[in-house]
């Protein structure tokens, strides 16, 4: 992208050991925004330097290298930190391995200019490639974020091509030690919601890519679906403390309109 650089939003792009599309990935959001950040989170494939690289020829493209492997919450919160310090207000995150349809960046940053108190949620177009297991698993997941927040309108829980409000979800972040992991995507749409910042949702295609194709999976689904499900387990509990709240703002909701 050859235009001026965004003074208030940037793509957020959190990276661990991410395979051979992550040139491209990083490429294609470069083509769309400025600027963009990579946060790369204790990668060991050589990737950082391979970005590094990038980023020494295009002064839209910042690299950030954590010393070692904290989970994806964690590099955004980094992130978002920095953002932050140097005047940044909304992120717009995406994974390195191309999943995401980076031709999408521009839609969701307007929706975002729009409304800037909202987060921006990407709602999942799957290919027929998609595994089935992770189609419904997700099914599940946004069950339990809708019901945790009483309905608030999260059209997908998990699904990481979103733009947040930095200072809230920095705000969200500091006030517990969750959400660095795996659990990062549908726990900070759920404390969002209770926070009070309203979804909007937009659909976007999801591409899953085979080995044979350069994907990159880190998926585990023992280890990954026991962490979501420790994770809904707390947020419904933090759900049942905040229900008087979340009735009271639907009530006033309907009130008003």
């Amino acid at each position: 992208m050859t235009g001026p650089a965004s003074a208030t939003h940037l793509v957020l792009i959190p990276s661990y050991n991410p395979g051979p599309r992550v040139r491209d990935t990083v490429a294609a959001a470069r083509a769309q925004w400025n600027p963009v950040w990579v946060v790369v989170d204790g990668s060991t494939d050589g990737s950082a330097a391979l970005l590094q690289a990038m980023a020494a020829q295009d002064p839209g493209l910042r690299v950030l290298v954590l010393p070692e492997n904290r989970g994806k919450g964690a590099a955004v919160l980094a992130g978002i930190e920095q953002a932050a310090r140097e005047g940044f207000t909304h992120a717009l995150t995406m994974d390195s391995d191309g999943q995401h349809p980076a031709q999408l960046i521009p839609d969701f940053m307007r929706a975002s200019q729009a409304r800037p108190r909202a987060m921006v949620l990407g709602v999942p177009v799957f290919g027929a490639e998609a595994p089935r297991i992770r189609v419904l698993g997700r099914r599940v997941s946004n069950g339990w974020a809708n019901l945790e927040t009483l309905g608030a309108g999260i059209g997908d829980s998990l699904y990481g091509f979103r733009v947040y409000p930095i200072a809230p979800l920095a705000q969200v972040m500091h006030g517990q030690h969750f959400m660095r992991r795996f659990d990062f995507d549908p726990e900070a749409a759920v404390r969002l919601a209770w926070a009070g910042v309203p979804p909007v949702n937009l659909p976007a295609p999801v591409r899953y890519f085979t080995p044979e194709e350069g994907g990159v999976s880190h998926f585990n689904y023992l280890r990954d679906n026991t962490l979501l499900t420790w994770m809904h387990t707390r947020l419904f509990l933090g759900f049942l403390a905040r229900l008087p709240v979340l009735l009271w703002r639907r009530l006033a909701g309907r009130v008003d309109s």
